[in-house]
């Protein structure tokens, strides 16, 4: 152990060391692309890090019993989210490609627009996805509670309480 680490930085510096190769690779043969494992590897390793029983008044006792499975499962979190952030950015250029030539956006607010879109989709990541569709239907395509419960097979009422939940984890999101 190198002078000045705790004991618990030691643990993490050994969980990378141990599993960091195996990862990558195990990623790589899932996505296709290097450059992508690299990214999802690092990424999980900073998400161990800033896991809250990596906080220093949990250290003493971190340690992981199944490094492979927890890694795996964070690894496929992160995949999970590029593949929907790649989805929704190609829907966005898919729509701007239909767009007339003179309402076509510039570079810079294309990227502004695509930001936002990602940002709002991480907002509305932990709602369950009925409440998630039910709110875009409402929110981005104007529809009515009731078009919205005829569209997703549910009772207005349904709509009605998946609106205030996702309005409420809306509002306790938001800075």
């Amino acid at each position: 152990m190198q002078a000045g680490n705790s004991p618990h930085h030691q643990q993490i510096e050994d969980l990378y060391a141990d599993h960091h190769s195996w990862l990558q690779r195990w990623l790589h043969g899932k996505l296709g692309d290097a450059f992508d494992a690299a990214d999802i590897a690092q990424d999980t390793f900073v998400r161990v890090l800033a896991a809250p029983d990596s906080t220093p008044e949990k250290q003493r006792d971190w340690a992981l019993t199944e490094p492979r499975a927890y890694l795996t499962l964070v690894a496929k979190r992160l995949m999970a989210n590029l593949y929907r952030r790649r989805t929704l950015e190609k829907a966005y250029l898919d729509a701007l490609a239909l767009m007339p030539q003179a309402q076509a956006m510039s570079p810079e607010q294309q990227r502004i627009i695509l930001e936002t879109l990602q940002e709002i989709d991480a907002l509305l990541d932990n709602l369950p996805s009925q409440v998630r569709a039910a709110f875009l239907l409402a929110q981005v395509d104007g529809l009515g509670y009731l078009e919205i419960a005829q569209r997703l097979a549910l009772s207005e009422r349904t709509v009605k309480r998946y609106m205030v939940q996702a309005m409420a984890h809306c509002i306790v999101v938001l800075p």
